[in-house]
């Protein structure tokens, strides 16, 4: 068995269509709220205009300004993949851009996660894609690096196989055996949020929303 630095595992499973599909429905907030405020990417751009990130991680941890174990994961690409780069948040040298996304795109692959930086930004404008900047400087490919390993993106652990799902708000992961009780714990939120809406519309000055937050911290009256 290679050892840590080195390896290239097999994918695990993919996550269900059902299982992704109701995660479409989902925005990003109402499921970080539930991940104890503090789960998620930071410091990652979101790139693209239009579209929405829910997919299956397939990681790589690459040497910053190097993406051979990337090419490597494109062979391993199965349709509702994410790409997810650790770069290790290097921007010298973007890992990937157009002819990658084009090739993993027609290999299944629904969006990209990096930690580091990509170039040929225009490509990405209709392709769920969060990155950490861009930069015209191509990578170098002589490895090191892993394929399918715990990867660190923006501060969130991500394990290949994990759910990812990022929108306008930003990114988020989590295991495809909690994926259930989060999808039921945001469906949860959600309600309440439109019961705090049709408060907020009514027009009362007193607000049982806000009432309850000041009532907790000593504020009220």
């Amino acid at each position: 068995m290679s050892l840590p630095g080195s390896r290239i595992l097999p994918n695990p499973p993919l996550a269900s269509a059902e299982v992704l599909e109701a995660f479409t429905h989902v925005v990003t907030p109402h499921i970080s709220d539930n991940l104890g405020r503090h789960i998620g990417a930071r410091g990652l751009n979101r790139y693209n205009r239009t579209g929405k990130l829910v997919g299956t991680a397939l990681t790589v941890k690459t040497r910053p300004g190097d993406n051979l174990l990337i090419y490597k994961a494109l062979s391993m690409l199965e349709p509702g993949h994410v790409l997810v780069v650790d770069a290790q948040g290097d921007t010298n040298n973007a890992v990937i851009g157009e002819l990658v996304k084009l090739y993993a795109q027609q290999r299944g692959c629904v969006g990209f996660v990096i930690d580091g930086a990509i170039r040929d930004v225009a490509s990405f404008e209709d392709t769920p894609c969060y990155a950490r900047s861009v930069v015209h400087c191509g990578p170098y490919k002589t490895g090191p690096g892993e394929v399918n390993v715990p990867v660190s993106i923006g501060g969130m652990l991500i394990n290949p196989g994990d759910v990812l799902v990022g929108d306008e708000d930003g990114l988020v992961a989590f295991s495809q055996a909690d994926a259930p009780e989060v999808l039921r714990k945001a469906a949860q939120h959600a309600a309440h949020e439109e019961e705090v809406k049709a408060e907020i519309s009514s027009g009362a000055v007193h607000q049982s929303w806000i009432d309850k937050v000041l009532q907790q911290a000593g504020l009220a009256g």
